[in-house]
């Protein structure tokens, strides 16, 4: 994702080192033998909601909670009952969070537009092209390097992961590529097309607004040269000129709904049906994007997560996407590198790891020249476009538009310390940095607030993600009390780490509490028992109405991990945890007048440098 001759060229087989890669064996060694996910007790569950309340709500609405609470866990009532079939629900499935509950109610019932709510993207250093041809070069190189990966993914042949010595499910990888989210009046869906009996041996390649179909492997089932690669890259750029195409990718930034009722009206063509199902087989796409208007050094950084996250706006990449495939790779002719990803079809982890592949492959390749084979011609996708779609295509730049115009981020590098320091205190680096980020909440707006981190619940068989509460009574005490000279400010740092380690441990050894009261909605509904009060409480909503979500994700290839709000009042935050440094990703709309990223992150600057000096103490 040169100066040869189009449509024949000399093959080369890519050599690269593949030391480390085979260490621990086939990936899905340890699949059979992982556990699925236990339903945690209801009585453990309801204690663990009213204490994540106490610190949130009024102590009239705390009392109230706490009478639906003993009226939900009376013998016989209707909390034992929904409990029991939550029970027989998951005797029969390995997963009854992911594939019932948290997928279906995050991701595929939401109605927002996957594009900044819901889509999460990588932002990679700026590469050294400014030209067509380094962004061939490098968009063919990255190719290469996501067919390898798919090569062990498909030979069942990549490492397997661990947390804390226990293997991870690995079945995400292998759903990772060749899938795609489809729009639903009533909810989407996702197609997995790696495992069909004729998966796909297509790249799709955007260039210019345009759709074109790539092979990416030889007749003899070989995958293309990087030399191949840019030959065909070479054809798309130099037939997909800008023209007054209408660009139909920008139909997948809309809402759910808009969406849904446009691709039903664009299916019904058998040309459009062809072209939406060859984007939706295909390995990924790769989004060959046109160079973005000139910014200083100091701001690049941001504008370039800016544009994986939505494309800069209609008049510059967002259509030249197409936000429902599970992975795009970005390549801009300036030299902008990033991705976007379908968090619906894979989680910010599994990601990341096909992104660092990607990264440090490029970095080593040798080329060895052979014979001359000739080479298939890409295809250009066409679409029949109505009148109501042309209409429907000015809309969604319109709102997309406004969106992009709306998002705001900042970036900031901390080069203080890292993980290096907080491990010499013997202490959590993740907690530490979670109870600064309380702290600078704090400071900023003067309350607290319902907050979660992202885990992985991949110890178990098919797991996803879980929400770790990091507001809590010891949280919110510490960072209420830290600008008090007269208080403790370690002991109570050391508590708030301590409760938000017993909350991490929790949730990752299945014990989640969001996921469990979801869970147990869900069989209400389905067996069709009156949704219980504690459901539809204020303080229900209140507790999991969250204005901050974080998640911590790890590179080690330089990629800015990039999110957006999920919602207009909240913000979220992305950040990395280095030996040395730190670097955090906080986004949030500015019509959300109380929200200010850039406040918050010199806030939390302020809270890291700040607590560590009682660490010295």
């Amino acid at each position: 994702f040169r100066c040869v001759k189009v449509g024949m060229m000399n093959s080369c087989h890519l050599m690269k080192p593949v030391s480390g890669i085979l260490v621990n064996g086939r990936y899905l060694t340890y699949q059979q033998g992982l556990p699925s996910l236990p339903v945690p007790p209801l009585q453990q569950t309801c204690e663990r909601y009213l204490s994540l309340l106490e610190p949130i709500v009024e102590v009239h609405e705390l009392k109230r909670t706490k009478q639906l609470v003993e009226k939900f866990l009376e013998s016989g009532g209707v909390g034992e009952k929904l409990q029991r079939s939550l029970e027989r629900k998951a005797q029969n499935t390995n997963n009854w969070v992911s594939l019932t509950t948290a997928l279906k109610t995050d991701y595929l019932d939401n109605r927002l537009p996957v594009v900044v709510y819901s889509n999460n993207s990588g932002a990679f250093p700026r590469m050294d092209f400014r030209d067509k041809q380094g962004q061939i070069r490098c968009a063919a190189e990255i190719m290469r390097a996501i067919l390898d990966f798919k090569t062990m993914v498909d030979n069942e042949m990549l490492p397997v992961d661990y947390l804390g010595g226990k293997p991870l499910c690995m079945k995400q990888y292998s759903q990772m590529l060749s899938s795609c989210s489809i729009p639903g009046l009533e909810g989407d869906s996702i197609v997995f097309h790696s495992k069909t009996s004729c998966p796909s041996n297509q790249f799709t390649v955007a260039h210019n607004s345009q759709f074109f179909m790539v092979d990416v492997y030889n007749s003899d089932g070989t995958p293309m040269t990087v030399h191949q690669l840019c030959v065909q890259l070479e054809r798309i750029c130099n037939s997909s000129l800008e023209t007054n195409t209408e660009p139909v990718g920008i139909l997948t930034t809309l809402n759910r709904d808009y969406w849904s009722k446009c691709y039903d009206r664009l299916v019904q063509d058998q040309t459009n049906k062809e072209a939406l199902l060859a984007i939706q087989r295909s390995i990924c796409v790769v989004c060959l994007d046109k160079a973005m208007p000139h910014v200083p050094d100091e701001m690049y950084c941001r504008r370039n997560a800016l544009q994986m996250m939505h494309g800069g706006g209609s008049q510059w990449n967002s259509a030249n996407r197409w936000f429902d495939k599970s992975v795009q790779f970005i390549i801009g002719e300036d030299g902008a590198f990033g991705n976007n990803i379908s968090h619906s079809c894979a989680d910010g982890t599994i990601a990341m790891a096909l992104i660092d592949y990607v990264l440090n492959s490029i970095k080593k390749l040798e080329i060895i020249q052979s014979p001359m084979v000739p080479l298939p011609m890409p295809q250009k996708l066409h679409f029949s476009i109505t009148p109501d779609i042309k209409k429907a295509i000015e809309e969604a730049k319109e709102s997309l538009d406004k969106l992009a115009q709306d998002l705001d981020i900042n970036i900031l590098l901390f080069n203080h310390f890292g993980k290096n320091v907080l491990k010499a205190n013997k202490m959590s680096s993740d907690a530490f940095v979670q109870m600064a980020i309380q702290l600078a909440y704090y400071r900023v707006h003067q309350q607290h607030c319902p907050s979660y981190e992202a885990a992985s619940m991949r110890m178990f068989k098919q797991g996803r993600v879980c929400e770790i509460p990091s507001t809590s009574s010891a949280s919110v005490a510490f960072a209420t009390a830290f600008d008090d000279p007269k208080t403790q400010k370690r002991d109570l740092l050391m508590k708030a780490i301590k409760v938000h380690k017993w909350s991490t441990n929790m949730e990752i050894s299945g014990q989640t509490l969001f996921g469990h009261f979801l869970g147990l909605q869900c069989q209400a509904t389905e067996t069709n028992i009156p949704m219980p009060e504690i459901f539809t409480d204020t303080s229900f909503v209140k507790a999991f109405d969250y204005r901050l979500a974080t998640s911590q994700v790890p590179s080690n290839s330089g990629c800015l991990p990039c999110a957006g709000p999920y919602q207009l009042e909240a913000y979220d935050i992305c950040y990395k945890l280095l030996e040395n440094d730190m670097t955090f990703v906080v986004s949030a709309f500015k019509t959300s007048k109380e929200n200010n990223p850039a406040q918050l992150n010199q806030a939390l600057e302020d809270a890291l440098l700040d607590m560590r000096t009682i660490l010295e103490i």
